[in-house]
């Protein structure tokens, strides 16, 4: 089994990809912390975490993967790399999110794009990592929520675990993709840092409907406006999401509340593409899912 995780770490280095070890059967690094560094030989000028000592040089790697047998970690912002992570739903979270792979696949194609053929490795919880090159210079950091429900990126200060690995749950697995190719321009701008914008009052649209409705858009509308950074797009769908039984049962206009919701979303600083299609996704699953107001 050694000599199949060693020639997974070599084959990721090949790529250009930098490895460093993982505890065998989990996700956790194998490295020591800084308060047990011996400041010797790769830390002999300061204590080295796992980004910094992850590495291509095959000597290495297999000086390290003689020591025993381990998992591959691969440091995606030294390699070059911003991995999308599609995560599934937690058995028995009660959550009624669509996979992380539907999410992404329903946000490529109001894109106008077709999901981007990749290296794709399957995890083992079923899920799946999508390898994208970023141009140089670029430094794109970790995300959680921001293109969407169970959709993460690794960037700097990220790692992801690397085919051929082995946790409780099974093998990570290369699936499909030769090469990683280089990450959608369109995916980029959702991505990149947005500027902060200077906040002004939420102003809602007049409109007519139930009290209940309007307090709950209302409502709902300030939660978006005030979401931290790494939870705007995942707020703005989930609160979306709860408006959208209003509009099946009458209360509200659908075109007030995408209103509303596309000036909380674009006040946080999310670009104007995204919010559309994330409110637009929103509502159109909660309208399929609405109940009747007898039974809510």
């Amino acid at each position: 089994m050694n000599n199949t995780l060693l020639s997974a770490a070599l084959t990721a280095a090949a790529r250009g990809w930098h490895v460093f070890p993982l505890r065998l059967g989990t996700k956790r690094p194998a490295l020591h912390g800084e308060a047990s560094c011996p400041r010797t030989g790769a830390c002999s000028g300061g204590h080295l975490k796992w980004e910094q000592r992850a590495t291509t040089d095959p000597d290495l790697i297999r000086a390290t993967w003689s020591e025993g047998m381990f998992n591959v970690g691969i440091a995606t912002g030294p390699s070059g790399l911003l991995v999308v992570d599609l995560d599934v739903p937690k058995e028995k979270s009660g959550s009624d999110a669509p996979f992380g792979a539907m999410t992404f696949e329903a946000l490529c194609e109001r894109a106008g794009h077709a999901v981007p053929s990749t290296y794709r490795v399957r995890t083992a919880t079923g899920g799946q990592h999508l390898y994208f090159t970023v141009p140089n210079g670029l430094r794109l950091t970790n995300t959680a929520g921001t293109i969407g429900e169970l959709i993460d990126t690794r960037g700097w200060g990220g790692y992801v675990v690397g085919a051929g690995s082995v946790v409780p749950g099974g093998m990570y697995r290369h699936v499909n993709g030769p090469e990683a190719v280089p990450l959608p321009s369109w995916l980029q701008t959702i991505l990149e840092p947005t500027p902060a914008r200077p906040t002004a009052p939420l102003r809602l649209p007049a409109v007519n409907g139930s009290r209940a409705a309007l307090a709950a858009l209302e409502a709902e509308c300030a939660t978006v406006a005030a979401a931290p950074e790494s939870q705007r797009n995942t707020t703005l769908n989930r609160s979306a999401f709860k408006l959208g039984r209003f509009v099946a049962w009458g209360d509200l206009p659908r075109h007030v509340v995408e209103e509303a919701f596309q000036r909380a979303g674009e006040s946080t600083g999310l670009p104007p593409a995204e919010c559309r299609a994330t409110i637009r996704s929103a509502l159109d699953s909660s309208l399929r899912k609405a109940r009747a107001r007898e039974a809510a």
